[in-house]
């Protein structure tokens, strides 16, 4: 069946900001649909909110929209451009959802948009719950026991007919968001609360427990024509009870009989095609009985999912790609096999190695968050390795991940019986450490029965980690490490690394075991991903290391780059990372062959076609190394490029120069110039710059000495970090030495003397009430072009990824621009840098400070690129291979005149916001963890809002970022701190002029009244209701309304909230009323300066509608305003030069 003739033009809704549970998978497959249908001819109209994707990009699509993923904006969007068709299934439940919301607003019949990939009963029928349930009885198939229940005596009821366990499963949500496993009443109250309020049916699924029970996924496809096919079967290694998301996974599947594996494909053939899904794919979710073979149908996905973004790079089967020709009429007997050119997509993938897929966890950046992991994901990334055997595969994947200690060790003593008991005690309630736990008991003596009995880990895994364990032992304990022992070692998954430790060789021993290895002319072999198990012959060179004899790898004519990635996703360097990557790749690919290292599942640098050559590795000094070597062998290697993939390749860049390695770009040297603070304020003194008062120490009385010399409060972090890991605003000597105390613990493993850290900590005057700037340039060595500068909203204080801010500043002068530029050209040349430098300043009282300097890609780029309509991280990459500036300019790469830093009469406004995951955590006792902004980052992604103004801007931000964004009318509850009550009257009064209604505690009520604004008065919450732990004891304020704000939030009586906390040691007051408002989504500030802003955006928003425009136009519309301007200066400079002549 050919292509449909009927569609000219399709809208794709994406997934908008990277959240927990929706995460750069969707980057991916949104990428691979909008490429497919311009490569058929369509006219693509985008819609996303997050400006820090491929997807994003102008050359993605016809009319791209960086707008909020509200109804109301994507009519407007819908009535502009008139598409003929929507495709739903790419972005997630996001996109899904919003689909459903423009069936049901009748948005879709207006103006005649035909839904594509899925209709809307499919959806449904997949997502709604009861629905589905009926679906899969009509199969013949099985559900747990359950009821559907839509308030809270309905779940009380359900309660008493299923009993306890409970299982709460909301309908239409993502990553299990406000699901759980109940165990009593109070648990399910919480559970089930939560489900209710994010379900946006306010409907939750209640089953039978199941925990225990094996967990597997089948990926599958079906076209017009019935053809289906199952892409991949996945496995849990953790059985029911803990999120796919959250768990290791494999493929292919180990522990199924063939019988029950065929039952699983008939099964979800069945169901396929029961919900209707006819021109796509979609994900299944399967328990089986371990003792019975009972089969039962936990969930389905009617759309793309996170786990067809890892069952495409297992399999090499680019799942999104084939749904999108599915939707547009193409059968999979039609579709042509990528990789290997001469295959069908009708035939079903076969692989002979085995995938592992670890996820990564963020817990450090939330403390008092309960580890413990359940249906509901917590994850915030994702690591993926391919091996010969499960053993080689888990062992990539688990050092993929980039966390110290996360791999399995065998340093120290072996546990005692006493401390072996208490491992498996701690292994029985799964959290991030889990396996590692495991590793240890074995290694105490634990048998096959204990872990099971503890875990409910299927027997086969165990016995993996059992061969694990003896194989290290062996290696450990023997005499001499003979080259037979040592191709074992690395064929069970050990590094090189761990080799060392095991021999008692310690860090430095890793290079003595790998010049081993060499000597021996023991190196891995690359194999391909084919789809077929070597049936057919691959013509993609997407490979994997592994300890076998025979290479894959085919010489090449071109020179080479290679790149490094950033490895999974993580709070600190997340997708804006895999954006620069992929730009460098795109430009260069015009000149040279590309090489992407990477080991990230859900991007879009991993996607096969991307780069010439994709290596699915760990970006370690180990695996990098070997890729280099054997590219050297194939043809010539220019050199690496490690600026653009955040901390994780730069960290790599001094040992890889070390081992002969060109590193393009800025060199280590110069890194070091940058990140190391004694070098680096010897540069900003040579250039006259202002820089904090600072310090460095290693031990508690050298903090405390540095502390009292520079002033407190002091903002104290670890050097060498990203995203602001382990960095905290110290007020006093009791804080200091409690945070010392705390890295001392924490680094005792890599503690060299007692007492003392194995690298410095940085200790620098924290600057209050100072305005933060961030700063995005380029530099080839002569020329500086500003990327972007771009100015808090926040005071400084809060991390720059947290903070919102806007692109062009919105209350910087003219000569604090030039400043600026002036000091990040002396910081880039004092540096050295060749190519991107991201430098964070601070105003205050309007002198200039810098804080810190990275020459490599920052966070900020993919920001600034598309506000400014501009490729940095394109132009970058070519500096970085030699080339100049002004070179960039000629290519259209840059702007021909001028730069990002140039401020333009009418040029339009975007804020970035950032979007923070504090619903996903909660503390043991069931409390949302505290969300109040600091230093050390915790968003996991962000939008932005576009439009002519900054108040507009703000208010897209704000709506593209929070469901509904910011209120229009209603109540607003307003507490302050002393030092910001000076500010509170203006903004009373023009609250109340707006029409809010006011609620404040009795301190700032007082303040209201004596300017004549009258509020309502609420109790104060004192006490322990304050930490994340305690209840609520609540002083009466004389004229209250009789209930505080917490009891008022919950009843839905507050729509708006001011909360600024204090300074000064209690930062944590007000932790309910934060908490509170989390839960109930109402949103909340808690700076002055962005309640400020949210202000002017409501004003606005009354007074007048958004406007739309897609990034096309706003490039244009740049591009015209920088040509005006350079025509302007040209006439004036030869108006000058004949007044000049004349006189």
């Amino acid at each position: 069946m050919p292509k449909r003739s009927d569609i000219h033009s399709v809208m794709v809704i994406g997934s908008g900001p990277i959240q927990i549970g929706q995460a750069a998978e969707f980057d991916y497959s949104g990428t691979q649909a909008c490429r497919v249908l311009r490569e058929e001819g369509i006219r693509v109209i985008l819609v996303n909110s997050n400006p820090a994707t491929i997807m994003t990009d102008p050359e993605m699509a016809d009319a791209t929209y960086i707008e909020p993923i509200d109804v109301p904006i994507l009519e407007k969007i819908i009535a502009k451009e008139r598409p003929d068709a929507l495709l739903p299934t790419l972005g997630g439940q996001t996109a899904l959802n919003a689909a459903m919301a423009l069936g049901k607003a009748g948005v879709l019949d207006k103006y005649n948009v035909e839904l594509i990939g899925a209709s809307l009963e499919a959806i449904d029928r997949g997502e709604d719950r009861e629905l589905f349930k009926k679906v899969v009885e009509e199969a013949g198939a099985e559900s747990a026991r359950s009821e559907i229940a839509h308030t809270m005596e309905e779940v009380d009821k359900c309660a008493d007919d299923l009993g306890y366990p409970l299982v709460v499963r909301p309908s239409f949500t993502m990553g299990g968001l406000g699901s759980g496993i109940a165990h009593n009443p109070e648990e399910l109250h919480r559970i089930a609360g939560a489900g209710l309020h994010y379900s946006p049916t306010s409907e939750v699924l209640l089953e039978e427990g199941i925990e225990g029970w094996k967990e597997f996924e089948l990926e599958l496809m079906r076209d017009r024509k019935d053809n289906v096919v199952v892409v991949c079967p996945i496995e849990n290694v953790d059985p029911v009870g803990v999120h796919t998301g959250d768990s290791i996974t494999v493929a292919p599947a180990f522990t199924l009989t063939d019988r029950e594996y065929q039952k699983l494909r008939d099964i979800g053939i069945a169901i396929i095609r029961g919900v209707g899904v006819d021109t796509g794919g979609c994900n299944i979710q399967f328990a089986v009985n371990p003792k019975t073979g009972r089969i039962i149908v936990i969930e389905m996905n009617p759309r793309v999912s996170r786990s067809s973004a890892l069952a495409s790079k297992a399999t090499g089967f680019p799942i999104a790609k084939i749904a999108t020709k599915l939707a547009l009429g193409y059968t999979l007997d039609e579709i042509q096999n990528d990789i290997t050119k001469s295959t069908p997509a009708s035939f079903e993938p076969t692989i002979d190695y085995v995938v592992t897929k670890v996820p990564r966890f963020a817990f450090e950046k939330f403390p008092g968050a309960d580890t413990t992991l359940t249906t509901s994901m917590k994850s915030v990334g994702e690591a993926m390795a391919l091996g010969g055997n499960f053993q080689e595969s888990l062992g990539k994947a688990m050092r993929s991940i980039d966390k110290r200690h996360m791999s399995f060790s065998w340093d120290g003593d072996k546990p005692t019986p006493e401390e072996t008991k208490q491992l498996l005690e701690a292994a029985h309630t799964p959290t991030e450490h889990r396996y590692q736990q495991l590793q240890r008991a074995i290694w105490g003596g634990a048998t096959l029965e204990q872990i099971f009995d503890a875990t409910k880990v299927d027997p086969w895994f165990i016995e993996q980690l059992i061969g694990i364990n003896k194989t290290a032992l062996d290696v450990r304990d023997a005499a001499e490490l003979t080259p037979r022992l040592l191709k074992k070692a690395k064929q069970a998954g050990l590094s090189d690394l761990q080799i060392a430790h095991l021999r008692h060789l310690g860090d430095a021993g890793e290079n003595v075991i790998r010049e081993q290895r060499w000597k021996l002319g023991m190196h891995p072999v690359y194999k391909t991903v084919d789809t077929c198990a070597a049936e057919f012959d691959a013509a993609t060179p997407y490979y994997y290391s592994c300890y076998a004899d025979e290479s894959e790898l085919r010489p090449r004519k071109r020179e080479a780059v290679i790149i490094l990635g950033s490895g999974p996703n993580r709070i600190g360097q997340g997708i804006e990372f895999d954006y620069t990557c992929v730009h460098a790749v795109q430009e260069l690919g015009k000149d040279y062959d590309t090489i992407m290292v990477n080991c990230n599942p859900e991007t879009v640098s991993t996607d096969y076609d991307i780069s010439d050559r994709l290596y699915f590795e760990p970006l370690t000094f180990e695996d990098v190394i070997e890729i280099y070597e054997a590219e050297k062998k194939m043809g010539p290697v220019k050199g690496v490029i490690v600026q653009l993939g955040g901390q994780t390749p730069l960290s790599l860049a001094a040992r890889l120069k070390a081992a002969g390695v060109p590193i393009l770009g800025t060199t280590p040297e110069s890194i070091d110039l940058a990140e190391n603070r004694e070098l680096f304020g010897k540069v900003l003194a040579e250039k006259g710059l202002n820089a904090p008062r600072y310090g460095t120490a290693l031990s508690l009385d050298e903090a405390l000495d540095a502390a009292h010399s520079i002033g407190y409060p002091v903002l104290v972090r670890p050097s060498y970090v990203l995203g602001g890991r382990g960095m905290e605003i110290v007020y006093d000597d009791a804080q200091l030495k409690t945070y010392v105390n705390r890295a001392l613990a924490e680094a005792k493993a890599d503690t060299v003397v007692s007492g003392r850290l194995a690298s410095p900590l940085l200790i620098d005057k924290f600057l209050s009430d100072a305005i933060e700037i961030d700063v995005d340039a380029l530099f080839d060595g002569k020329e500086l072009y500003i990327g972007g500068i771009m100015e808090h909203i926040e005071e400084a204080g809060v991390h720059s990824g947290d903070a919102a801010c806007s692109l062009p500043p919105n209350t910087l002068s003219a000569d604090q621009i030039r400043r600026l530029r002036e000091a990040t050209y002396a910081i880039a040349d004092g540096v050295g840098v060749q190519g991107l430098i991201n430098v964070q300043y601070a105003y205050m009282s309007n002198t200039l400070y810098v804080i810190e300097a990275n020459p490599r890609a920052s966070r900020t780029v993919p920001f600034a690129s598309k506000a400014t309509g501009t490729a940095i991280a394109k132009a970058a990459a070519r500096i970085m291979a030699g080339e100049t500036i002004q070179q960039q300019r000629d290519r259209g790469l840059l702007l021909a005149h001028g730069d990002g830093g140039d401020m333009r009469p009418g040029q339009p406004i975007a804020v970035k916001e950032s979007v923070l995951p504090f619903k996903r955590f909660r503390t043991e006792a069931g409390k949302t963890v505290d969300v109040l902004l600091g230093p050390e980052m915790r968003s996991t992604g962000e939008v932005m809002g576009f439009d002519r103004d900054f108040p507009h801007a703000f208010a897209k931000s704000q709506l593209a970022a929070y469901e509904g964004g910011l209120p229009k009318s209603g109540n607003v509850f307003l507490s302050v701190n002393d030092t910001d009550k000076r500010h509170l009257p203006l903004i009373a009064r023009r609250l109340q002029e707006l029409g809010f209604d006011l609620y404040a505690t009795e301190g700032s009520a007082s303040v209201l009244r004596r300017y004549g604004i009258k509020s309502k008065i609420v109790d104060k919450i004192r006490g322990r209701m304050d930490t994340p732990t305690g209840s609520a004891p609540v002083t009466r304020a004389e004229g209250s309304v009789g209930k505080n704000v917490v009891q008022l939030i919950e009843e839905g009586k507050i729509d708006l909230i001011l909360n600024t906390p204090n300074s000064r040691g209690s930062r944590a007051d007000g932790y309910s009323i934060r908490a509170a408002a989390i839960a109930a989504d109402v949103p909340q500030f808690t700076t002055i300066t962005e309640f400020s802003a949210a202000l002017l955006a409501i004003e606005a928003v009354k007074a007048g509608d958004y406007e739309v425009m897609s990034i096309q136009e706003h490039a244009k519309q740049l591009f015209d305003l920088e040509a005006k301007a350079a025509k302007a200066e040209a006439e004036q400079a030869a108006a000058s030069t004949e007044g000049a002549t004349e006189a």
